[in-house]
């Protein structure tokens, strides 16, 4: 008789005792990690459930005469698993590393220090409605319009260079006599003053005012910053009124697919010539468009609601090499313009490999976070 059987399976129960208390343990003990995964696609071009449950366009614009689309135009999302009250358990964390569609990331980069949930979202919502507003400006200038755009100071921080000569709600017009209408215009002429003192023209209460202000230095590591100490946002007065519904979605990476379903809709014939496009990125009034969070989840989620097609922020690019899904054909866009030019291709049954392609131009992109509105200069 083999007297060591016993002991061998003795210890095999134990030790399949120990792995099952050990995944016990993983279960419940809190991680410093959430998941990322593919949110919800919505369709530029078609309708979404409001505040009441009912379906409502997405774009409804007054005004000016609208045409019949077709195909979409799809803004896609991400969709956080776990936050500071309940991260994900190791267990779940495994599976996620497992899928290529999902991504773990550290629970601070999603959830800061300090910040609540409620914080965050309220942050969240705030983008939204501010690149809302910096969508429909994009699309109005690529049509034409008057967008009616003023830099307006929001807030002065305190001990500042900019206290005492600006206030909130003063109206900055001009730097150093040239006209500025968008903060991207008013920071390059604090830049390249180079710490000097700028005059700038504002209109305070009714009244035009030059005050002048000295940029203060700020260095981080090799890179030099002038800054005036103000928060600002743009205001804008539209020639036509426009209409952007969207609840529950928060972020500015929805901007620039809201700024080509706005020309879409007003403009005859189909932009993406009936086919199915989705994308994604952050878009500034002059039809810049800039990095998002969370690519390669919004990668999969337009695979899977059916587009054929991605419009992808070239700075972008280097989250987007080797992670496209099978089925989906991807192409960078680092403006407006360059958008309406590959849907127009698209459209047209062209080359799209001839298109730019994150395969192309990775090797000389860095990616930076989102933008954040007011901005700070």
């Amino acid at each position: 008789m083999d007297r060591t059987r016993p002991v061998r399976l003795g210890l095999g129960v134990w030790a399949l005792v120990v792995a099952l208390i050990a995944l016990v343990v993983l279960t419940f003990l809190p991680t410093p990690y959430v998941i990322q995964r593919p949110g919800p696609v919505y369709d530029t071009l078609g309708t979404a459930a409001g505040a009441d449950g009912e379906q409502v366009p997405l774009i409804q614009v007054e005004g000016t005469e609208t045409f019949e689309t077709a195909g979409s135009l799809d803004l896609t999302t991400v969709q956080v698993v776990g936050n500071r009250e309940r991260t994900p358990s190791w267990f779940e964390l495994a599976l996620a590393w497992m899928d290529s569609s999902r991504a773990v990331v550290p629970l601070d980069s999603v959830f800061p220090e300090g910040v609540t949930t409620e914080q965050r979202d309220e942050r969240n919502a705030t983008l939204m409605v501010d690149s809302q507003h910096e969508a429909t400006a994009a699309a109005l200038n690529e049509l034409g319009y008057d967008t009616g755009a003023e830099v307006v100071v929001q807030e002065v921080v305190e001990d500042a260079p900019a206290e005492g000569a600006l206030e909130a709600e003063d109206v900055i017009t001009a730097v150093d006599g040239t006209a500025v209408a968008s903060v991207k215009q008013l920071r390059q002429a604090i830049q390249d003053a180079a710490g000097a003192p700028v005059e700038l023209t504002v209109q305070r209460g009714g009244e035009e005012q030059i005050v002048e202000v000295t940029p203060a230095k700020q260095t981080d590591g090799d890179v030099t910053t002038w800054l005036i100490g103000v928060t600002l946002r743009t205001d804008y007065d539209f020639e036509i009124d426009v209409t952007l519904q969207l609840d529950n979605v928060g972020g500015p990476s929805a901007g620039m697919m809201f700024a080509l379903g706005i020309i879409d809709t007003v403009t005859e014939g189909e932009l993406n010539g009936g086919k199915n496009v989705a994308g994604t990125g952050t878009i500034e009034a002059d039809g810049t468009v800039g990095p998002i969070g969370g690519i390669r989840q919004k990668l999969y989620g337009a695979r899977d609601a059916g587009a054929e097609y991605f419009l992808a922020p070239s700075t972008n690019c280097d989250e987007v090499t080797g992670h496209i899904p099978d089925g989906l054909t991807v192409i960078s866009t680092s403006s407006l313009e360059e958008s309406l030019a590959a849907l127009d291709v698209i459209a047209e049954g062209g080359d799209v490999g001839s298109l730019p392609s994150c395969d192309v131009v990775t090797l000389s992109l860095i990616h930076i976070s989102e933008p954040t509105r007011p901005l700070y200069i």
